[in-house]
């Protein structure tokens, strides 16, 4: 059992916090050492992918960064960050454009990268940079690794390399199902975070083959709160007919919960659980990273389950990072990092091919293990973490190892 200090817990949704707000970015980190980039490529038994007959032709790396205007900082971050992960012997060379942080500016960085010679772009940061970046690069066959955690932005040549809700909610699914847990809920903001854990749970429940899960949507307000949990508690037709041994209210309909509440709203959660009788002691309660960041609205959930990166795996990253730069890295530099990483692997002399992008044992990043799918979809190996008194631990590590579907 890992103790998670509360200044790590932070550490890892500084980033998925920010971009929830703005963007949907994520953290995650590569590390091209032993067992990483570097593993035997086994490349039989790939699934089709985009352009599976041949690799795009340009031979140079292309990194496309906000350099300008209000996330300048953030791209500079992402470019050292690169720049670190490229510095060794044979890397193919680093082509820097600057999106100056908006579409047309992304696109602009695209058409130049292309133009110079790119097979592979890294970035861009946004969700809506990286829809402009796609129309310009899947015509020419180039493949993208963005920087955002929008799903909706991810497609056959287009990754998205952010950690998203949808990844922490198979895992926790999986987990759950482990415990012989199949009957889940989920009370989910009426918001985009809100479609995002929905959709990643009927997702998951189908995948783990449990049933539909009961999905209940809340707005902002406390009463719209307070009525999403009756309603998925089903409190009054349990209160009406009362378990015949206890006399208290018959059996919650789920055994575990998928709860999207945070800041205040997730403080106001805990006693209405307990109240309707669907609190840590009767169920498995379930939240998004984000929970590592909110302590002390936790204190009462002891029990509940998030799925995260282990904050321990990123020590590697960070301290080549600082050796190199004199200084830590933001959270969003290691995507930066990772994605350089994966454009080493998959160079050969004719091009970046996609069908080495997504070699079915994945890659070994320093948050663990991540898997690039044809769809444009990423999974990633997560940590579970339990809440309890004093902050959360880890529960159960992050595997080792993922599987491409199918294979």
């Amino acid at each position: 059992m890992v103790t998670v200090p509360a200044f790590r817990q932070t550490a890892l949704v500084r980033a998925f916090a920010f971009l929830a707000a703005a963007t949907g970015l994520s953290a995650c980190v590569a590390d091209p050492g032993a067992g990483g980039y570097n593993r035997p490529l086994g490349l039989n038994g790939i699934p089709g992918t985009y352009r599976p007959d041949a690799a795009a032709q340009g031979t140079r790396i292309a990194i496309l960064v906000p350099l300008s205007g209000p996330t300048a900082e953030v791209g500079q971050a992402l470019l050292r960050a690169a720049q670190l992960s490229l510095d060794q012997p044979g890397s193919p060379p680093l082509d820097v454009r600057d999106t100056k942080g908006t579409p047309a500016g992304a696109a602009e960085a695209a058409r130049a990268a292309l133009a110079g010679g790119a097979g592979i772009i890294l970035g861009p940061l946004t969700a809506m940079e990286t829809g402009a970046v796609a129309s310009v690069a899947k015509p020419a066959g180039v493949p993208v690794l963005a920087f955002t955690s929008d799903v909706t932005q991810a497609q056959p040549g287009v990754w998205t390399l952010g950690i998203t809700p949808g990844q922490q909610v198979r895992r926790l699914v999986l987990a759950v199902r482990g415990e012989g847990k199949m009957r889940i809920g989920a009370v989910v903001p009426q918001n985009a975070f809100g479609d995002a854990l929905a959709t990643g749970v009927s997702t998951a429940a189908a995948e783990a083959g449990a049933p539909p899960p009961r999905v209940v949507r809340y707005g902002s307000t406390f009463a719209g709160l307070n009525a999403s949990l009756k309603e998925v508690a089903d409190y009054d037709a349990r209160r009406s007919t009362p378990d015949p041994q206890s006399g208290g209210p018959a059996e919650p309909p789920v055994d575990a919960l998928l709860l999207g509440a945070s800041g205040p709203q997730l403080g106001q959660a805990a006693p209405l659980l307990t109240f309707y009788n669907i609190g840590p002691a009767q169920v498995r309660i379930l939240g998004p990273a984000t929970w590592a960041r909110e302590a002390s609205q936790l204190s009462a959930l002891s029990g509940a389950w998030y799925a995260a990166p282990d904050p321990g795996a990123r020590a590697a990253f960070e301290q080549a990072y600082a050796a190199k730069y004199g200084a830590p890295p933001r959270d969003l530099a290691s995507l930066a990092y990772d994605a350089a990483g994966v454009a080493r692997t998959a160079f050969d002399r004719l091009g970046y091919s996609a069908a080495l992008l997504v070699r079915p044992q994945g890659y070994a990043g320093a948050d663990g293990v991540f898997i690039l799918l044809p769809d444009g979809q990423v999974r990633r190996s997560l940590a579970i973490f339990e809440v309890d008194r004093t902050g959360s631990h880890i529960v159960q590590p992050a595997p080792g190892t993922l599987r491409a579907p199918g294979t």
